[in-house]
């Protein structure tokens, strides 16, 4: 079997030394390894963007397979074939002399083939009184071979690339088409809210999206489409919990005023002390609680707040709340306004609104009055973290891809 030699190119054709170390790999092949050389061609196709080659490159790749008599690539057989330029073209759909040579380059530049040149550069085979082929000159598949486990992985990993881009170019379109009709359909009935704000937003993220996109793109993209549609959701869910809260009031009220005003009890001269009734309390409509955003979310948008975790990390909403009450202290906000801030938003938005003005603090003059204004406009129901994460997202465009 000829491998294991060391040659060098014909011509003008200079050596290098990812030449040397391809023909050396090339003879590391172990003893008995054997595999479908058309198996390896698909995998190869497949990994071409990897490999930096064209789809004229595998036309050529193709067209020297066509060469090689056997199934199967194997390590105890001669793996050089040598067809003439002539040959080659014709089996590689009529390609030009001048691409053909770039194309086989190419090839080479890949670790796909090694050239065996002969001393005059022609590509021929020479044979033994018996007919067998002795010596070849001409392009040797041994790479192939060699790096067949590797070419499968490539595949394996362009097809699992391809498949996630696809995944996450529907889950945009499906966001983004939420958030339009959501908007449209508020906008439409007349909805509370600064809806025009939330469409510029929507209208800018739209706007963001590349003509030719990749799979970044879309993922840094995707989150913030996310976030808009779940501040959208909490918007119109917190108005139709008030229009029920309003609407079931107005049963209550009637029921009161329909009541039997003429009973004895009522008319018995009693003090309320004296019968030991207790004065009725009218019960005060619950607010729906404010919505959690994920915890990865909101360390993407505030990694500040992980320095104050344990270990320089956090990996739990607890250990969150332990960091945020940490911040409290450091950006001296009172025990008292962090806790009004618990009640009125619940533990996790307050710890995540405590991360979001940490990141934040720059811009801030007072962390605690900041605070107590938040915590107003959540008992009013007119606070919502996702404006706020948004921005941050898109001011920390680095750290959140990364994560």
């Amino acid at each position: 079997m000829q491998v294991g030699s060391v040659t060098t190119p014909f011509g003008r054709r200079p050596m290098t030394l990812a030449l040397v170390r391809r023909q050396l790999n090339s003879a590391e092949i172990k003893p008995g390894k054997s595999v479908e050389k058309w198996k390896v061609f698909r995998d190869a196709s497949e990994a071409r963007a990897l490999l930096g080659i064209q789809d004229r490159a595998l036309a050529v790749l193709d067209a020297l397979l066509t060469f090689y008599p056997e199934a199967e690539l194997a390590q105890d057989r001669a793996m050089i074939v040598f067809p003439s330029n002539a040959q080659l073209s014709v089996r590689a759909h009529g390609i030009a002399s001048a691409t053909l040579r770039r194309q086989l380059a190419a090839l080479v530049n890949a670790g796909l083939i090694v050239r065996k040149d002969s001393a005059n550069g022609k590509r021929f085979a020479r044979k033994d009184r018996a007919g067998e082929v002795e010596d070849a000159y001409g392009f040797d598949l041994s790479p192939l071979l060699a790096r067949a486990e590797e070419l499968a992985q490539m595949a394996q990993r362009v097809a699992a690339d391809r498949a996630q881009f696809r995944r996450t170019k529907e889950a945009l379109t499906i966001c983004r088409r939420d958030v339009r009709k959501l908007i449209s359909a508020a906008m439409e009935e007349g909805a509370s809210g600064n809806w025009g704000a939330i469409e510029a937003m929507y209208v800018e993220l739209v706007g963001r999206i590349p003509r030719t996109p990749v799979i970044g793109d879309l993922v840094a993209i995707l989150d913030e489409m996310e976030i808009l549609r779940s501040e959208v959701l909490n918007l119109l869910e917190m108005q139709m919990n008030s229009e029920n809260m309003s609407s079931n009031d107005a049963p209550n009220e009637r029921h009161i005023q329909n009541s039997n005003t003429e009973s004895t009890r009522e008319l018995e001269p009693s003090s309320e002390k004296e019968r030991g009734a207790k004065p009725e309390v009218k019960p005060q409509p619950k607010r729906e609680p404010i919505k959690a955003f994920p915890l990865g979310m909101v360390l993407q948008a505030c990694p500040e707040i992980a320095m104050y975790g344990p270990d320089g990390a956090i990996s739990s909403w607890r250990e969150l709340m332990a960091a945020a009450v940490v911040v409290r202290s450091m950006l001296g906000v009172s025990p008292s306004a962090y806790q009004d801030a618990c009640e009125a938003m619940g533990p996790e938005n307050a710890a995540a609104t405590m991360a979001c003005i940490l990141e934040r603090a720059g811009h801030i003059n007072s962390a605690g009055g900041y605070l107590r204004n938040l915590t107003d406009k959540a008992r009013r129901g007119e606070f919502s973290l996702g404006p706020v994460l948004m921005a941050l997202l898109r001011a920390n465009p680095v750290v959140a891809r990364s994560a």
